[in-house]
């Protein structure tokens, strides 16, 4: 049984959630350049150029991408053979954003009484947390803040199965197309198939950790990635919504088995800032 001490938790998380407000992954980066490069319209290529003028200048100042720093979302692997010591794990990670979000001057987002009062929890806390047993001695921790505006766009669907994949991919293109520009495009679009009501939201939240463009390694969820994400494009929404070819960087799927009474279908949408740091412990 490998020891990690709680209070090194509470310091990793801070320092993620710090990093990820400030430095966008070089893949996002990558795949917004290329689209940049490809856009066919000249608004949507001046966007898209200010959004690239915008990463280098956070990374420069060490200021926040976007003054919607999020969610705190925490995605941990816990391996089975770890035992945190000095603390529980979910009070640390807790601490963690605390300190991270007020070392790091980051807008905090969450209200408690969500229905009535909203009142400001002045911290960021709570944290969202998800965690995966998995064998081994190690602790992952991915952090991911998640902006408001992408978020408030996210759709579900319990399709009958006779809609089978024709259903899905009207589904996924329809809420593309009703959300427009409030997710802030070029959004990536996760989509989870599958499971029940909460796995098929999981599966589309977890979707958007994979490497920007990176296809489904099943070569038939593949082929409908790519279906989608031509189909969203020739939406022509484009960056921010002033029209283009560039609506979607990429649509990452992911998929579950299902009851054969159901064909549970979820959109979860990121904007361009695609925010997200890890690490391992």
């Amino acid at each position: 049984m490998r020891e990690i001490e709680a209070k090194e938790v509470t310091k990793t998380v801070s320092r993620l959630f710090q990093e990820a407000c400030h430095y966008l992954p070089q893949d996002v980066v990558t795949v917004i350049r290329k689209a940049r490069d490809a856009e066919e319209s000249p608004v949507g290529r001046e966007v898209l150029s200010r959004i690239l003028e915008n990463i280098e200048i956070s990374a420069g100042g060490e200021v926040p991408l976007c003054q919607d720093t999020g969610d705190a979302l925490v995605f941990l692997e816990l391996g089975q053979d770890v035992h945190i010591v000095g603390g529980d794990l979910y009070s640390a990670i807790d601490e963690g954003v605390r300190q991270g979000y007020a070392e790091g001057y980051l807008r905090k987002s969450m209200v408690s009484r969500p229905f009535s009062a909203r009142a400001n929890t002045k911290d960021n806390t709570p944290a969202i947390i998800y965690t995966d047993i998995v064998p081994g001695d190690k602790l992952k921790i991915i952090a991911k803040p998640k902006g408001g505006g992408a978020e408030n766009m996210s759709r579900l669907a319990m399709l009958k199965p006779a809609q089978g994949r024709q259903g899905v991919i009207d589904f996924v293109v329809q809420a593309v197309d009703e959300a427009g520009s409030n997710p802030c495009p070029p959004v990536i679009v996760g989509v989870g198939i599958g499971g029940t009501v909460e796995k098929c939201v999981m599966l589309a939240k977890r979707a958007l950790l994979r490497e920007v463009g990176k296809p489904n390694p099943d070569a038939e969820v593949a082929e409908l990635e790519k279906e989608i994400f031509q189909l969203v494009n020739n939406l022509g929404i484009g960056p921010m919504g002033y029209g283009g070819r560039t609506t979607a960087l990429a649509v990452h799927i992911e998929v579950f088995p299902a009851h054969i009474a159901s064909l549970p279908v979820a959109v979860n949408m990121q904007c361009w800032c695609a925010r997200h740091k890890e690490a391992v412990l």
